[in-house]
């Protein structure tokens, strides 16, 4: 998330955008994730599939809104409109609707520079976590044919799971290589489309912050790597299935017994249906809180 707000500023100072807007969404865009990420976040979703599921992106929303306590004068955090449609239309697999958001019009720059900061960080990054790891292999790496057109190939040729530089500096390649591309389309398409103000970016009908045919071409080759070798990975998957237990059990423990929950949590039984609250409080742990519930509830 920091590495994402990060970018998010590099890329609104280049293209001369709002930075603090960037920024902001940035930080907030993953508050609703549950523990163990995607995974978690599809249990909560079967598990509250007779409430409409589970979506990070409107976890994150109740966050802002209802969930954080900071003020005696309101609930929530009080964050501008543009912030919260920022949180809303952050590119996920399924598209959330809320009242006071309209789906058709596109979100400002900020929000989409965002999306795109995220997917650069987490490509990089799950490359980085999946040599140190040992479950993404140097070799099956060297074997995308990509890297002599990023110059990256003297670093590639040197990986190994034990160098720490050579990952790093692959990793700072990739971001340099995709931050740069990306703020240069970006750019391109702002002329091509002649963006000239919000309401311009709202109507556009097309997604301004990109990738040039070539980068995007490598993003997609790179992202199925990932998910050939790393996140449908057995041990990821043997991962993901611990990550459900843990979950289930949780919630199914909290339902029987939701005295289990601190006080906060069941004062708000009183005005709120007992799952979500649940799934309010679960998506709220972190994975190691969530493994020592876990621990004690067996």
């Amino acid at each position: 998330t920091i590495e994402v707000a990060q970018i998010s500023r590099t890329l609104a100072r280049i293209l001369r955008l709002n930075e603090d807007l960037a920024e902001a969404i940035a930080l907030v865009h993953d508050l609703g994730h549950t523990p163990f990420g995607h995974s978690g976040e599809d249990v909560l979703d079967l598990l509250l599939n007779d409430f409409g599921g589970f979506n990070h992106n409107r976890q994150s929303l109740r966050v802002v809104d209802i969930l954080e306590q900071r003020y005696d004068e309101h609930p929530g955090l009080n964050l501008t409109y543009e912030v919260r449609e920022g949180i809303v239309k952050h590119e996920t697999k399924i598209e959330i609707s809320e009242a006071g958001f309209d789906l058709n019009e596109k979100p400002t720059l900020e929000a989409t520079l965002v999306d795109i900061a995220d997917e650069i960080t987490y490509n990089a990054h799950d490359i980085d976590d999946g040599l140190a790891s040992g479950i993404i292999k140097a070799d099956d790496l060297r074997k995308l044919p990509f890297w002599d057109r990023l110059g990256l190939s003297k670093i590639i040729s040197k990986l190994s799971k034990d160098d720490d530089k050579n990952r790093y500096a692959l990793s700072r390649g990739l971001l340099d290589i995709m931050v740069t591309d990306a703020a240069q389309q970006t750019q391109c398409n702002i002329k091509k489309y002649n963006i000239k103000s919000v309401d311009d970016i709202r109507n556009s009908g097309v997604s301004l912050c990109a990738y040039s045919d070539e980068i995007a071409e490598i993003v997609k080759v790179l992202k199925n790597f990932l998910n050939i070798n790393l996140y449908k990975n057995p041990q990821m998957v043997t991962m993901g299935e611990w990550a459900k237990e843990i979950i289930e059990t949780i919630y199914k423990k909290l339902m029987d017994d939701p005295s289990l929950m601190p006080p906060r949590f069941q004062e708000m039984l009183l005005t709120e249906q007992k799952e979500l609250v649940i799934t309010d409080y679960i998506a709220g742990m972190t994975d190691r809180f969530a493994v020592k519930m876990y621990e004690k509830l067996e």
